[in-house]
């Protein structure tokens, strides 16, 4: 199925010339703002020397600092007045990034994400939950206003509060929900103590967003629900949710290539890579006003695929789940670690339950990274041989995958804080 049968089926070379004329027009844009004068200044390369798809690695990146150095205008490309909506990060990590819409903007985004849903198979009679926060946060509002516009029923009941989102699920007949993947684990949890299982609901598909997973996680969630899922990506920087969306073929996330020019690049040198190499994602803006974005390096990991052809008849290029953050990445003794790699061990194995933990501490001058971890119902019963074996097993299956020897400590169910958003996996009390 399409939302925009013409654009999603558009051939490869008529692609790439729609790419270059949005994209001559992104720079004159983004020359309109102060930053990017500035920058093509410093850079000594004017917008119109930007003359083919190529030429773009002739420009410089645009990172995260840069958003913030330029708070709050620095950005922006339009006169005030064009701006309906703006969007911001929370500012945790330092000065909070802003990101401007104008109303095309935001239009534009809602056709994405409402070609994003089509594709996964949502109709106009389907009742979407969306479980994501609201505010400031794009992924509450990106899905709400991408499935209002297909027709779907939407019940915008944000994060949290499980036992609400449970009885809504009951009540209205949920069929699709927009959640993270921590989170539909913590709620299968809920859901089993309740003594119900996905008999009692007729949610029949699962969007998920906002956080790096593993595949197995998404196996055991599949298991849980006996439900389709389909990943989808996206950053505040380049409007939300709706970068890039599988398909059917659940081979890949199609990115959008009539709004986003996507590079993958050695996260050190700088450099390009080939397709089927791990490495950051960058993105360019091709269609919006008001705060046009070029070579934006998101940090976040992952590959392109070489073959742009589909079964599901898109010729976008695809990208695959996103692996791990570069700035997510820890250093443990030498050795570079990602918590996905240790989340796709611990959810393979069947003792291990839906939560867990990584802690990190340096004792006598050495890193030590603690696994902590919640153990299924079934193995809670003190047989305190049988953990000692799991706890055995834990660490040898991570020293394989990530070469390392860990603490594992194994915790009860519920015992660790449950997730209602983006998990917090890491702590990181090296520093203090």
């Amino acid at each position: 199925m399409y939302w925009s049968e013409e654009i999603e089926t558009i051939g490869r070379k008529e692609l790439e010339k729609l790419q270059l004329r949005r994209l001559r027009t992104s720079l004159r844009r983004a020359a309109s703002s102060r930053f990017y004068r500035e920058l093509f200044q410093n850079a000594a390369i004017k917008p119109e020397e930007i003359r083919s798809l190529k030429d773009l690695t002739r420009l410089p990146f645009t990172t995260k600092a840069d958003l913030r150095h330029s708070y709050p205008g620095g950005m922006l490309a339009v006169d005030p007045e064009k701006v309906v909506r703006i969007h911001a990060s929370s500012g945790t990590t330092g000065q909070s990034t802003v990101v401007y819409h104008t109303a095309h903007d935001l239009d534009g985004w809602t056709d994405l994400v409402t070609r994003c849903l089509v594709m996964a198979g949502c109709t106009p009679r389907d009742i979407f939950q969306n479980m994501m926060s609201y505010g400031l946060f794009t992924g509450g509002l990106g899905l709400h206003y991408g499935a209002e516009r297909l027709g779907m029923m939407v019940i915008p009941v944000g994060g949290g509060n499980t036992d609400r989102q449970i009885q809504f699920f009951r009540d209205f007949g949920t069929t699709v929900i927009h959640i993270t993947p921590s989170y539909a684990l913590h709620l299968n949890d809920v859901i089993k103590d309740m003594g119900l299982s996905h008999r009692d609901f007729k949610l029949r598909l699962l969007i998920f967003g906002a956080e790096p997973y593993s595949e197995a996680t998404r196996a055991k969630i599949v298991e849980a629900y006996r439900v389709d899922t389909y990943n989808c990506y996206g950053l505040s920087e380049m409007n939300g949710p709706g970068v890039a969306f599988e398909c059917g073929a659940s081979d890949g996330m199609h990115v959008w290539e009539d709004n986003y020019i996507v590079e993958v690049i050695d996260p050190e040198s700088g450099e390009s890579l080939p397709p089927g190499k791990i490495g950051e994602v960058v993105l360019t803006t091709l269609n919006r006003e008001a705060m046009p974005l070029i070579r934006y390096r998101t940090r976040d990991l992952a590959f392109l695929y070489e073959d742009t052809s589909c079964p599901c008849g898109r010729n976008f290029r695809r990208l695959s789940r996103i692996v791990g953050r570069a700035d997510d990445m820890l250093i443990v003794r030498g050795v570079n670690v990602f918590p996905s790699q240790v989340e796709q061990v611990l959810m393979k194995l069947p003792e291990v339950g839906t939560n867990y933990q990584l802690l990190l501490d340096r004792v006598e001058n050495l890193d030590r990274m603690t696994v902590r971890v919640e153990i299924s119902g079934r193995m809670f019963h003190g047989e305190v041989g049988e953990l000692r074996a799991l706890r055995k097993k834990i660490q040898h299956e991570l020293k394989e995958q990530i070469l390392l020897t860990t603490e594992v400590e194994l915790m009860e169910p519920g015992a660790l804080p449950p997730s209602r958003g983006k998990a917090k996996r890491v702590i990181d009390n090296r520093e203090i």
